[in-house]
């Protein structure tokens, strides 16, 4: 006889009918007890009750949407195959989710209750108008790019300051790192309603800072930030290089850190390639756990352009959807935007297809292009163009043949990439916008004056857009 038959045999003789609340009850702490080693079991299956059942069901509680929805997706057939091995015969289960749970009396607690925290004033969140109420769990699609993400997300939301704090997400503009710190805030809310959750940038940190640095406001500024349950601090890479307003917000983590307060944090690359900034910044951002997204498969952006049109009732024919995702790849939020945009055009009692979408969203198109250009794949293009080694683009030579061709990449960034004159002159050895702008005006004055010189720049253009390098 196997073990599996010899347990069935058991939990028959246990179980053999559950006329009773508690007799459903003892059966899902059976249940829960065989869990118990899982790895969801602490995030996910202990704090799920059990509020009666039959003898071909149970039906069981989780303490949030969040964690009917997760459950029920990553877990119902662990959960069948155990509650069938405990009851000894087929049985299913029923899980709906609860705003308030009370333990039942039936499963005691192991350890003594905690005292109760000192009471403080319910207060909303701060920041409503900050965090949109579209960006929930719920309108987000999942894939391969953003699963990480979205499941440290989830479990943080589910259980805020105890399963992973900080929380820091990064990846390019527009993927949905901020989709997912308003999903946090709202699903801590809708299970929590008293939490004190507070959503900003850093830049509005470091405003914040400022000023009650010179209104003698820091008192307040410091009840505001630290006096949280959430706080959620979006593009965090921009605290690079201001050493004042990182001392703050080090003592900041820390005080929040120390009292089991949820951290989240978002940047546009990796902690450790955040330059000018804090080696002891560096070491708290990594106590917890780093998630990236990158930017969605074919089938990703074809799912979210499918949930953006349903969401505002527009039917998009197969042939769109597919044009949408295969020539915009790279940002989410420009899918949304597109999205929008034929939703204003079918209102006009216009004809979506294929060729009209690529007239309407003509300028977006070009922007998507834009966004795939970087400043060092102009360079190793044009480099290659000109015969002239890589490193020449960001070094200190200035012999003609050297300093034309990096004055051309320079232009061609300015003309082909998103990239600010800053972020350009960074990108070229860290030479000032003034250099990016006086490069710009030197290749205009030679296209203007010289034929060839247009000629190679126009075949530049034309093979660097078409690669999208």
């Amino acid at each position: 006889m196997t073990v599996n038959n010899l347990l069935i045999l058991t939990a028959k003789h246990l179980f053999p009918f559950m006329p009773t609340i508690n007799d459903a009850r003892a059966l899902w702490n059976t249940v829960q007890d065989g869990l118990r080693t899982h790895s969801a079991y602490q995030s996910w299956i202990e704090p799920i009750v059990c509020d009666g059942g039959d003898d071909e069901s149970l039906s069981l509680v989780a303490p949030s949407y969040i964690g009917e929805l997760w459950v029920n997706r990553n877990y119902q057939e662990l959960l069948t195959n155990h509650i069938t091995l405990a009851a000894g015969r087929n049985m299913r289960y029923t899980l709906r989710a609860a705003e308030t749970l009370t333990v039942p009396e039936s499963k005691p607690s192991a350890e003594p209750a905690a005292p109760p925290a000192a009471p403080r004033e319910p207060r909303p969140v701060v920041t409503p108008a900050a965090i949109k109420s579209c960006n929930t769990f719920e309108n987000f699609i999942v894939g391969p790019e953003n699963e990480l993400a979205h499941s440290a997300s989830l479990a943080v939301a589910n259980d805020p300051g105890k399963t992973y704090t900080p929380l820091f997400i990064y990846g390019a503009t527009g993927l949905g790192k901020t989709h997912l710190m308003h999903a946090i805030a709202h699903a801590v809310l809708r299970h929590s309603p008293d939490s004190r959750i507070l959503y900003v940038t850093s830049e509005v940190f470091t405003n914040d800072y400022i000023t009650a640095v010179q209104e003698r406001g820091l008192p307040a500024f410091r009840r505001r930030y630290r006096d949280t349950d959430v706080l959620l601090i979006d593009d965090i890479h921009f605290l690079a290089g201001k050493e004042r307003t990182q001392e703050e917000f080090f003592h900041t983590f820390n005080e929040l850190h120390n009292y089991h307060r949820q951290i989240v944090l978002t940047s546009d690359r990796p902690v450790s390639e955040i330059t000018s900034l804090e080696d002891r910044l560096v070491s708290r951002f990594s106590w917890g756990y780093t998630a990236d997204i990158g930017s969605p498969r074919l089938e990703t952006r074809m799912a979210i352009l499918r949930k953006k049109a349903g969401l505002c009732g527009l039917e998009l024919s197969p042939k769109v959807i597919e044009f949408l995702a295969t020539r915009i790849s790279r940002n989410v939020r420009n899918l949304e935007g597109a999205i929008l945009r034929l939703h204003g055009y079918k209102n006009l009692g216009r004809e979506i297809t294929p060729q009209s979408t690529e007239e309407v969203l003509h300028d977006l198109l070009i922007e998507e292009v834009r966004e795939q250009i970087t400043a060092e794949g102009v360079q190793k293009r044009v480099a290659e163009y000109y015969r002239i080694s890589l490193a020449d683009m960001t070094g200190k030579r200035r012999t003609a043949q050297v300093a034309f061709p990096r004055q051309v990449a320079m232009s061609l960034c300015v003309n082909l990439t998103s990239m600010s004159l800053t972020a350009i002159g960074e990108a070229f050895g860290g030479r000032d916008h003034g250099t990016v702008i006086h490069a710009r005006r030197v290749v205009e004055e030679r296209c203007a004056t010289n034929p060839g010189t247009k000629r190679e720049v126009d075949f530049l253009i034309d093979r660097i857009s078409k690669q999208r390098c």
